[in-house]
């Protein structure tokens, strides 16, 4: 299926690397004017010189800032005063037990993870409302259905992502307005590279490789046995911001290669 976002607004938080840079990507592909956010200009800048060469022709803007506080949000509309398409990637993840983690890790995790989405959406969907036309979605994670205790705080901020794109969804109901959350599990992105690099080169190893292992031990009721590309989330993402997925909203679209054991 070919979608067409010509004359749509895309803003994709933390596109200038890894899933949101895939999200993008295939966004410009499809037509829209695509805004690439990263915390600096010089990401932001390789970003879109890269996506230029990638698809000659694609309408691009970057705007650099740190989503992950309400002062960069401002800074940031203010920058991007309408978009038809947003798509809340921006995030962290790590370890994190009940016994281990801070009170600053928790509102560390909530702020970026949760609150960069919810002041992007506040700024947004309004606008998207109005003109009958708009696409949400909320990049969640397997594990905020299937939680890992050592990951708790991530794990905390990624339920809340569903919690909010179901609310949200129901908020916009009968606008012609879709939201939605996108959960992926363990992927390629750069951030699960640079985490399993060491690992990898002192078991003279792929990062690949290692990652695939790493999936294949701690999430064995993985039915791809791998871990996921970027594209392949892209993907998903690209179909839930499509003029196709009318009918989609509200709903957690797994993108895990079947680890949840649900067939809800």
């Amino acid at each position: 299926m070919n979608f067409d976002l010509s004359g749509k607004i895309a803003v994709v938080s933390a596109s200038s690397g890894g899933i949101g840079f895939a999200i993008a990507s295939g966004l410009a592909r499809a037509g829209a004017d695509t805004v690439i956010n990263g915390r600096t200009a010089e990401a932001v800048e390789c970003a879109v010189a890269k996506l230029r060469k990638e698809a000659p022709g694609a309408s691009l803007k970057g705007v650099a800032g740190d989503l992950g506080s309400a002062a960069g949000v401002a800074a940031f509309t203010e920058a991007v005063p309408r978009a038809d398409i947003l798509v809340n990637n921006l995030g962290v993840f790590g370890p994190g037990t009940l016994f281990s983690a801070t009170d600053d890790d928790w509102e560390r995790y909530f702020q970026i993870n949760v609150m960069s989405g919810v002041r992007l959406t506040r700024a947004y969907l309004q606008g998207m409302m109005e003109r009958r036309w708009g696409r949400v979605v909320f990049m969640s994670s397997e594990s905020g259905l299937n939680i890992p205790p050592d990951m708790l705080p991530y794990a905390f901020s990624k339920t809340a992502q569903l919690g909010i794109a179901r609310g949200i969804a129901k908020q916009a109901a009968g606008t012609g307005v879709t939201v939605n959350a996108v959960l992926p599990g363990p992927t390629l992105s750069d951030g699960a590279r640079a985490m399993m690099a060491d690992k990898a080169a002192s078991e003279g190893k792929t990062v690949e490789q290692a990652l695939n292992e790493f999936v294949m031990a701690t999430r064995g009721s993985s039915i791809i046995q791998r871990a996921a590309k970027v594209e392949e989330v892209a993907n998903m993402v690209l179909y839930a911001c499509s003029v196709e997925a009318s009918a989609t909203t509200g709903a957690a679209l797994r993108v895990d290669g079947g680890i949840v054991e649900s067939i809800g």
